[in-house]
């Protein structure tokens, strides 16, 4: 009789981006998965069973760029043309409170949570010791980082030079990093808002803590054009001049490559991330080159004011955007085929939160952090094909279990670790206040 923490009994089990299993055991011990074998195969003591009857059991969603400070913003930023974040999100995070940023991680945490999505990487805001401690509680596997840039003219209240700016992330590293699930990642917020100095010190104080670095990278044709303007070269090449480039570093957005701009990604392991929704009004990134070369981004939904913070939602508009511009003109309906939408999910998602094959299988030795999707008669069945029905149907609510580390955060659709009921309520309120209610 083997012990572990928590077995859950019988179920469907999707054991990474390509497999699915049916009838089968899955034993968490320690925090990391202890087997997936055949159910009844083998004889196990525990004190919690989940059933798995009705269930898929699947690796979680990793979010590989999400703004917590932007959360509040939901619903303010569609269509709000042109330059959002000059007219729009810079004023707002400006504005920012401990008490704002408090509801926007309770409700970041809350939404992501019941959307399936266990681990994610904050792109970096202010009064992240906020963010930290709401995240803490709610157990997901979280990296974060404060809003770090230097250029003139910003707001009083967030301007800062680029000792002060790195100094805050130091501060939020020391307190944070380590702590329950979380990571302190450090962060350069784009390119043309940061001085050399800044962007050395930054990279320097990453790699005396071996921690990640990340930006905004190529995001939109005027910043590159900025960046080509002030430097005489494009952005990732000023940042290998920089010495800046590494497998430690993350690249959010990066859609306008240029040929050796993805040689170098190649080249130095940099990890990648796409934001569909949120980047389709701003240019098609060549994932199908990227992948070929080896290099597998992740999906970030770029925070609530881009469309929320469901995942499901970003893969599909992934695949439709990639069909349409690169699968109709090469007659190629498969250029991206539901697996390797689930591989780029898994794989760049465990890149992105620094846990390369430690996350992403429903594997021994991988860490516990999974989703069961309730088989709902009708939603999801009956189906031919399991995983490709996860891929096409299922949706946030269909996520009835999450298990962080081996920590049950919800089942049956009930949350564990946060006040549901309040922070509802208190969201509800800053609506009313607002005059949105």
């Amino acid at each position: 009789m083997t012990k572990c923490d928590l077995l859950i009994r019988d179920t469907a089990a999707m054991t990474d981006y390509e497999t699915i299993k049916t009838g089968m055991d899955i034993a968490v011990e320690g925090g990391r998965i202890l087997s997936v074998t055949k159910s009844g195969t083998k004889k196990f003591q525990t004190e919690k069973v989940i059933s798995g009857k009705d269930r898929l059991f699947m690796p979680g969603l990793t979010d590989s760029h999400m703004h917590t400070g932007q959360q509040l913003l939901k619903g303010l930023v569609l269509d709000a043309k042109p330059i959002i974040w000059t007219r729009v999100m810079l004023p707002f995070e400006s504005t920012l409170t401990s008490e704002k940023m408090k509801l926007s991680a309770e409700t970041a945490a809350l939404e992501m949570i019941k959307s399936g999505t266990t681990a994610f990487v904050d792109a970096g805001s202010y009064f992240m010791e906020e963010a930290a401690a709401v995240y803490e509680k709610s157990g997901l596997r979280g990296c974060l980082s404060c809003s770090t840039m230097d250029e003139k003219g910003l707001p009083e209240s967030i301007a800062m030079d680029a000792v002060q700016a790195v100094r805050e992330t130091d501060k939020l590293y020391d307190k944070w990093n380590g702590k329950g699930n979380l990571k302190v990642y450090y962060a350069i917020r784009a390119l043309n808002s940061c001085s050399d100095e800044l962007v050395e010190l930054a990279a320097a104080h990453a790699k005396e803590r071996s921690t990640m670095l990340q930006a905004h990278m190529n995001e939109y044709q005027g910043e590159v054009d900025g960046i080509i303007q002030r430097e005489g070269m494009r952005p990732y090449e000023y940042l290998e001049k920089k010495g800046v480039l590494s497998d430690r570093f993350l690249g959010a957005h990066s859609l306008l490559l240029s040929e050796s701009e993805k040689e170098l990604i190649r080249e130095r392991g940099i990890k990648l991330c796409h934001c569909p929704f949120s980047n389709c009004g701003k240019a098609v990134p060549d994932t199908p080159d990227l992948i070929k070369k080896g290099v597998i981004p992740g999906f970030g939904s770029d925070g609530a004011a881009h469309g929320g913070l469901s995942l499901w939602n970003e893969m599909r508009i992934f695949r439709s955007l990639m069909n349409i511009y690169y699968g109709v003109p090469s007659r190629d309906p498969k250029i991206m085929p539901a697996e390797t939408l689930f591989r780029m999910m898994y794989e760049g998602g465990a890149a992105a939160v620094d846990e390369a094959g430690q996350c992403g299988k429903l594997e021994t030795g991988y860490r516990a952090d999974m989703i069961g999707i309730k088989l709902e008669p009708g939603r999801l069945i009956p189906s031919g094909n399991l995983l490709h029905t996860m891929f096409e149907c299922a949706e946030a609510g269909d996520v009835q279990e999450m298990i962080v580390g081996g920590k049950i955060l919800m089942e049956n659709r009930e949350v564990k670790t946060l006040d549901e009921e309040r922070i509802c309520f208190e969201a509800q309120e800053y609506m009313r206040k607002a005059g949105v209610l």
